[in-house]
């Protein structure tokens, strides 16, 4: 919190009271006098998919309320239906819908072949869950990817069946939705365009640093053409997923620089799903579990243990930092037990593996992360877009109420960071603090009163913390001379205004390494 500010060549140049800014102002300088708004540290984006958001721009939008304004299957179908009308697509191109819930959907299911058939049965027609863990896809797109009864579930994944057979339904849980990406995620038919509106989105919620996780190698040299051609406004880290056989980190890349906005920052894992979709890897069973499944069933990895382990002592010697997606506590179990494996009579180093989302660890594993100094990273607008869903369905009470334990990190005086996940949901960060320091449901209930937090902490976590997992303490995270002029102009002060009202801020300015990239 800074009452004067000054900046130039993209830096923060001084830090002071009002009443001596005034020595800093000469015939080329631009006073801006903020009144009752507030200065912070532009956000940082803890954990995204800018790629995924590039392209999910020209998606049908079959979300639900407030993202989008699908309630029901049948609402669902008109919106794809007048997708499809408007569109102009040619024969047999791909219609692609993204965010359906079915926790929120009136028939409180997923809409199976039969529903999407419904709507065509002449286009391949795909839908990607809001967990982006699963597809819903119609009869002629199973057809293309040769996903019939005689076709296996594959490691790590699972095709559902039609009740009494073997025939897929539609629905494609985890690795069984892989096939679905080669043709939904193909490359953008104008990516410059696509790129330049999901960052100028992001800007919009302060953000100034943004990351593409689980990316590929391919987007990767995509984004390093698009800004040799014209550098980004704001700074991108890419995590490319290391899971493929064929994938090999690029020798001679300086992980810690950018060149045109750009930085390859380390690589990603997925060790298991998500808990609104029912997949994430739990020690103890889900409390409904999904159509078809026992009592016991308690969601599954995406990786067996042994290629955790392999990986992750792989990265760790070569100084390559390590993103692990793990939701569920078991899948957190796999992640620990991969690093003690690969710590065995040796020093870790400075290595800030991130465990992504961590929606269930416990205080066990907390103590573990603090003592192997990994960062955990919560998916905390949890709280309000799923907390219903979880105590109810998913998790039951005791533990849903412990989901992204924020108290619990802080207390332990371990950096962590919060994120949207974007696009699973958009990247507003002001929602974000305001879920994670309230932690209301959608049914306007608190889920978990003992892990909330202030919202100067909650701030922390997607300034300086945030800052701190990419290795960039000393440029970014606070208002300090020196650092870069990464800057957000709020209508209020988060942490003067009741905890309630956050909600209310509105960003009315983001400056990026000195320059406005967004003015409300």
């Amino acid at each position: 919190q800074a009452s004067a500010v000054a900046i130039g060549e993209g830096k923060i140049l001084w830090v002071g009271s009002r009443a001596e800014a005034d020595r800093w102002q000469g015939d080329d300088t631009i006073v801006t006098d903020l009144g009752e708004r507030a200065l912070l540290p532009g956000f940082v984006d803890a954990h995204g998919h800018l790629s995924f958001m590039a392209q999910t721009i020209n998606f049908a939008n079959v979300a639900s309320p407030p993202v989008g304004p699908v309630g029901s299957i049948t609402a669902l179908q008109k919106v794809l239906r007048d997708y499809l009308k408007e569109g102009g697509f040619q024969a047999d191109e791909w219609i692609i819908g993204m965010g359906y819930d079915d926790s929120l959907l009136e028939e409180q299911r997923h809409p199976d072949r039969d529903d999407l058939d419904a709507v065509t049965k002449e286009h391949p027609l795909a839908l990607i869950h809001v967990s982006g863990h699963l597809a819903a896809v119609n009869s002629r797109a199973l057809e293309i990817m040769a996903l019939d009864a005689g076709t296996p579930d594959p490691a790590g994944g699972l095709i559902r069946r039609r009740t009494g057979s073997s025939e897929p339904n539609g629905v494609l849980e985890e690795t069984a939705a892989r096939p679905v990406q080669r043709y939904v995620f193909a490359p953008s038919k104008n990516p410059t365009t696509d790129v330049a509106r999901a960052l100028a989105t992001y800007a919009s919620f302060g953000i100034t640093t943004v990351q593409d996780g689980a990316s590929s190698l391919p987007i990767y040299q995509m984004l390093k053409k698009l800004a040799s051609e014209r550098p980004f406004d704001l700074d991108v880290v890419i995590y490319p997923m290391a899971q493929e056989d064929t994938f090999v980190f690029p020798q001679n890349v300086d992980t810690r620089a950018y060149v045109n906005g750009l930085k390859l920052g380390g690589i990603k894992l997925s060790l298991d799903g998500s808990p609104q979709g029912k997949t994430a890897y739990l020690s103890r069973p889900y409390l409904i579990p999904p159509e078809g499944k026992t009592s016991d069933y308690r969601g599954y990895p995406t990786m067996e243990q042994e290629t955790v382990n392999v990986l992750v002592a792989e990265y760790l010697d070569q100084g390559v930092q390590i993103l692990a997606h793990a939701n569920g506590d078991a899948a957190a179990d796999m992640l620990l037990d991969a690093i003690r494996e690969a710590a065995k009579g040796k020093p870790l180093g400075d290595h800030r593996t991130v465990m992504i989302h961590a929606q269930t660890v416990r205080e066990d594993q907390l103590d573990v992360m603090a003592e192997l100094a990994l960062i955990p990273s919560y998916f905390s607008a949890h709280s309000y877009f799923w907390g219903d869903w979880h105590r109810d369905s998913v998790l039951g009470e005791a533990r849903a109420s412990r989901i992204s334990p924020t108290r619990s990190t802080l207390e332990r005086g371990m950096p962590f960071t919060i994120h949207n996940d974007t696009p699973i949901v958009p990247p507003n960060m002001i929602r974000l603090i305001w879920a994670t320091v309230n932690r209301l449901t959608r049914s306007a209930q608190v889920l978990g009163e003992a892990q909330r937090i202030s919202a100067l902490d909650a701030i922390r976590a997607t300034t300086s913390d945030a800052a701190y997992q990419y290795f960039e303490e000393d440029d970014k995270g606070t208002l300090t001379p020196g650092k870069q002029a990464d800057l957000v102009i709020l209508s209020s002060d988060p942490t003067e205004v009741a905890a309630e009202e956050i909600i209310d801020i509105e960003v009315l300015e983001t400056i990026a390494r000195g320059n406005s990239v967004y003015l409300k």
